[in-house]
């Protein structure tokens, strides 16, 4: 049997995920999905991770308790970059970062998801802007 494509195996993950945000998780993914057509997307730490120019840049974190966390980084290798603050100002307000190039997005319900979903797109496409270099 071929090996499964990353898109394949998001699709055959979601099909069989059994989770109380599955419904927020697959609209999240086709939020991020829409707005670059260069993103792609596999399984990473047994979640759906999108990648931009062959780079993990946003991953599912689905281990919360009420929510799920969306995580932005730079991929799996340790990057050298400027430590002094964050890659850029978040105007939507919608990350918490954690380090100068990681940052999460908390999603607690459908009802947050629909609300933070026109930020959401933005910051997506900023933090591949910002880390597109990398």
């Amino acid at each position: 049997m071929p090996k499964m494509t990353g898109h394949q195996q998001v699709v055959e993950y979601l099909k069989n995920l059994e989770h109380p945000f599955k419904e927020e998780i697959v609209e999240v993914r086709k939020i991020i999905l829409s707005v670059n057509d260069q993103i792609t997307e596999h399984i990473k730490w047994n979640a759906p991770s999108f990648c931009f120019n062959g780079e993990d840049r946003v991953t599912l974190n689905l281990q919360g308790k009420g929510f799920f966390r969306l995580v932005f980084h730079c991929g799996a290798k340790k990057k050298d970059h400027d430590e002094s603050g964050p890659l850029f100002e978040d105007n939507t307000c919608l990350l918490e970062w954690v380090s100068g190039d990681r940052a999460i997005v908390k999603i607690l319900n459908m009802s947050d998801l629909v609300e933070k979903k026109d930020k959401l797109k933005e910051v997506v496409a900023r933090w591949l802007e910002m880390t597109s270099s990398y």
